[in-house]
């Protein structure tokens, strides 16, 4: 930025851009170059490249009203091409450094809750339905006044309990802390380690890449949470070839010593031709007629939540890591990250691969310097490769990714010292909003709670009229969601 005076004011005048390229996503404007938005997609990529392994796992594991199966080749290679689609149009489109896949938890909602009772294109189409109904909700400008709706302080919990949520999915993937085997009988749900020690040889890999990390963090080097990974990943393949540790799971049984998703092992075969053949495999109509209305209403109705609200708490805690909120708390082209976001939803049902939606592992790009769509582009781009050295992909395991997103975690979690703590009114649901992620393992959930706290309190204390009208409405959403149990066993 250059100084300019003018009637004895100072005016700050951004650099001007390289080229046209620079101009579009605004690299100089936001304070980046290219290396930072290269490193910032590499590093995204790295440590979600997991569900193109993951998510084939998870959907394969379901089986439909038939007896069906999806193959899980087919799924990987779906699951890599709609990833890489969908985060490069994120980039072109919004602009920003937001990648997007095939999402957790929802996956699982659809492999075991919603196939069952129809077949696999019948779900898929059911995810096609509730993509394109956010993708109306946007273009209404609906999805947008709801987030506009949304206290400032209580945007900022949702980062930082985002941020501890990050933290915990990254020491429970390497394995540092788990559940306790019989949690049931003891007041201590999960632990360090193996019985309260830590004695495996991931374990090792994990906290060498975690302090290496975190001292390159303090020492401010460039590419501290690539370089991290990265040289996690060397460490554990070395262990791998000498110590023959194996995955966590054998033969259907239990490693606890082992190494989670992926053994580190050089593939013998690198380059494999990908299998799209569920691409368009889906039906938006006959569930309705297999399972009556009333279960397809409340699955679209669950998923909807889901997606409406994840995503927005993933960008605005992505924006806060990157410093790219404006003075309502909004990131830049609200509407177009939505937007984009809404149409991959229905891409995954549209591809087998459930419902895409934005990935919170994209706060490990921006930390290494990625600001812009120019990030994405990257992340989007070594997906689609992913498609063709899928093996290659498998070769980073969780104790090796893992070691970013605790590391971004602590980075979103700073966010916490600008809540105003001695004002109960929105501290209580601030707070709320950020200890209900990490502990039901759902951005969702804890969105929920804070909301409908934040609505209640105000209504009690006499201050109905501070609350946003749309908030009411969005509380009375949420109360649905969180009762859909009960309404399912009543209907």
């Amino acid at each position: 930025m250059d100084d300019l005076s003018v009637d004895n004011r100072t005016v700050v005048v951004p650099p001007a851009p390289r080229n046209g390229f620079d101009r579009f996503f605004e690299i100089t404007a936001r304070g980046s170059t290219m290396s930072r938005e290269v490193r910032g997609g590499l590093a995204t990529f790295f440590t979600m490249a997991y569900i193109v392994v993951l998510n084939p796992l998870i959907l394969g594991s379901g089986t439909d009203s038939t007896g069906g199966k999806l193959a899980i080749t087919a799924v990987a290679s779906a699951t890599a091409l709609v990833a890489g689609v969908v985060t490069i149009l994120m980039g072109v489109v919004a602009r920003f450094p937001l990648a997007l896949a095939a999402g957790l938890g929802v996956n699982a909602l659809v492999a075991f809750e919603i196939a069952p009772e129809m077949t696999w294109a019948d779900a898929m189409g059911l995810v096609v339905i509730e993509g394109l109904l956010i993708t109306v909700l946007v273009l209404t400008g609906l999805r947008t006044a709801v987030f506009r709706a949304v206290p400032t302080q209580l945007k900022t919990a949702i980062g930082v309990g985002i941020g501890l949520f990050l933290a915990l999915i990254g020491f429970v993937d390497a394995g540092f802390v788990r559940r306790v085997p019989d949690a049931a009988n003891t007041t201590v749900p999960v632990g360090l380690g193996i019985g309260g020690k830590l004695i495996s040889w991931p374990a090792l890999a994990f906290g060498v890449g975690l302090l290496l990390t975190v001292v390159l963090v303090v020492r401010k080097v460039r590419g501290a949470i690539l370089i991290g990974i990265l040289a996690s990943t060397v460490l554990a393949i070395v262990i791998e070839a000498i110590a023959k540790v194996g995955p966590s799971f054998v033969d259907g049984k239990p490693n606890p010593k082992g190494w989670s998703l992926n053994v580190p092992t050089l593939p013998d075969k690198i380059i494999d031709r990908p299998d799209l053949s569920l691409i368009g495999h889906f039906n938006v109509l006959n569930s309705w007629q297999t399972a009556g209305v009333l279960i397809p209403l409340m699955f679209v109705f669950t998923l909807l939540i889901t997606d409406f609200f994840d995503t927005m708490g993933t960008m605005v805690a992505v924006a806060q890591e990157g410093d790219l909120l404006d003075a309502d708390k909004m990131p830049p082209r609200t509407r177009e990250i939505l937007l984009v976001d809404s149409v991959a939803a229905a891409a995954g049902g549209a591809a087998s691969t459930s419902s895409n939606t934005s990935y919170i592992e994209s706060a490990a790009g921006v930390a290494e310097g990625a600001r812009t769509g120019v990030a994405s582009l990257v992340t989007g781009a070594l997906f689609l490769v992913a498609m063709f050295f899928a093996p290659l992909v498998t070769v980073v395991p969780f104790e090796a990714a893992s070691v970013a997103l605790v590391v971004v975690g602590f980075l979103m979690m700073t966010a916490v010292r600008t809540i105003e703590w001695s004002d109960y009114d929105i501290a209580l649901p601030a707070f709320l909003t950020i200890v209900l992620m990490p502990f039901t393992y759902s951005i969702s959930n804890g969105i929920g709670v804070g909301i409908i706290s934040y609505v209640v309190i105000k209504l009690v204390s006499g201050k109905a009229r501070q609350v946003h009208p749309l908030l009411y409405g969005v509380a009375v959403l949420f109360l649905v969601y969180f009762l859909r149990g009960p309404l399912e066993l009543l209907f």
